[in-house]
Order: C-alpha cells, then sequence, then structure tokens
C-alpha cells in the first residue's frame, strides 16, 4: 500500500499552521467560503497566508467567481484551487485560462445517495484541465461535517486521475483504507482532528503521520 500524503484542511491559526510546517504536512486547506465556521478570513489576511514558507497551499472554494478565486489565488500565493460548489465545465475552463499555470485544480465530488452509474457519469463529465479529484460526503454545507460515505463505491468505479479523500477520516477509521482497491493519493483532515471548529489537535495529527509510516 502507497502510504497517502495528508492534508489538513480549515486551517484558522497562525501558530498551528507553523507547527504543521515543521511536521512537514504535505498540504495545508484555507477555506474562502463565508459561511463556513473555518472561514479564513476572519482569522487570517491574505497577505499572512502568502507568507507562509509552503509548496502547497491550497484555497476551498465554493461556488464563487473566476475573478474572486484568482485574485485570492495570486494575493494568498496559493498553489491549488480546491472547487468545492456545483462548478461546471465551462467555469472550469475560464478558470483555467484565468489562473497561473502553476496553480492546480481539484474538482471534489460529493458522494451521497447517488447509484454507481451516477457517479460514473459525473466523474466521466469532469474536464482534463483539472489535475486531481476529491471524493467527499455530500452535505448542505459543502464539506466538514465528520461524516463519512461508504467507502466500497470507489471500488466499483474507474477513478481516472489521482484523488483526495476526504469526510469524516479518523483515527478510529484509518485501517480501513486497505480495503479501497484504488488508493487515494491523499487523505484530506479535518473536523476529526479538532479541538473545536478551526483549531487543529496536533498530537492527532503527528499519531495520524506516524501511522501512515
Amino acid at each position: 500500500m502507497i502510504k497517502p500524503k495528508i492534508k489538513v484542511c480549515g486551517l484558522t491559526k497562525f501558530n498551528q499552521i507553523q507547527e504543521l510546517i515543521e511536521l512537514k504536512v504535505d498540504f495545508l486547506g484555507f477555506i474562502f467560503y463565508e459561511k463556513s465556521p473555518r472561514f479564513v478570513l476572519n482569522h487570517l489576511s491574505l497577505e499572512q497566508i502568502s507568507e507562509f514558507n509552503h509548496q502547497a497551499k491550497v484555497g476551498v472554494f465554493v461556488n464563487e467567481t473566476v475573478e474572486k478565486i484568482v485574485e485570492i489565488s495570486e494575493k494568498a500565493k496559493l498553489n491549488f484551487i480546491q472547487l468545492h460548489g456545483d462548478e461546471d465545465e465551462d467555469f472550469i475552463k475560464r478558470l483555467r485560462q484565468s489562473l497561473s499555470e502553476k496553480v492546480e485544480i481539484i474538482k471534489v465530488i460529493r458522494i451521497g445517495n447517488q447509484k454507481k452509474k451516477e457517479l460514473k457519469k459525473t466523474i466521466n463529465y469532469q474536464p482534463t484541465t483539472i489535475n486531481y479529484l476529491l471524493f467527499d460526503t455530500d452535505s448542505k454545507a459543502f464539506g466538514g461535517t465528520g461524516k463519512t460515505f461508504d467507502w466500497k463505491i470507489l471500488n466499483e468505479i474507474k477513478i481516472p486521475k489521482p484523488y483526495y479523500l476526504s469526510g469524516g477520516i479518523s483515527l478510529e477509521n484509518i485501517l480501513q483504507l486497505s480495503t479501497i482497491n484504488q488508493q487515494p493519493a491523499v487523505l484530506d483532515i479535518n473536523s476529526k482532528f479538532e479541538i473545536e471548529a478551526g483549531i487543529k489537535n496536533i498530537e492527532k495529527i503527528k499519531t495520524l503521520k506516524s501511522l501512515l509510516k
């Protein structure tokens, strides 16, 4: 089993981010969705985010405009854009043309009660201009619920790109990853590694890192 990388999402605290950088966490996730309890701009400025010395800063957006995403991406010096809303092929095409070539795009597919056929169709409709898929549990809150979808559905479909796995990943269910045939490239962790929204449990993250060694 290839060891997946780790993305810690929903970061809000300056000192914790510095600590995670020292721990060599692979991806840092910043949520730019105002309705999220982890909306980063309530805590940090774009300039502060730009100054973090890390090569994989991910900005999470939900149904935002192309112009706003590009502006934030440039000012915060983001390396990845994660689209967590209902962005269609035309939107992603316009975004790709507007973003710096170096910035990669992650498109989220929210998994709820859809059947295998529906999920296949959704995956096949994703534009080739995206770099990664991300599978998360469907919710009205667009993620961060701590709920897990049935990972077995991933064994019933062909996943054409490397993918992030999100939705309720915890120390308690991490060993169940071995049941997935096509392993995730990245584990996207959030609420199960928190003390409260936006405040991470660094010790739990350290434990996860040691378990994945």
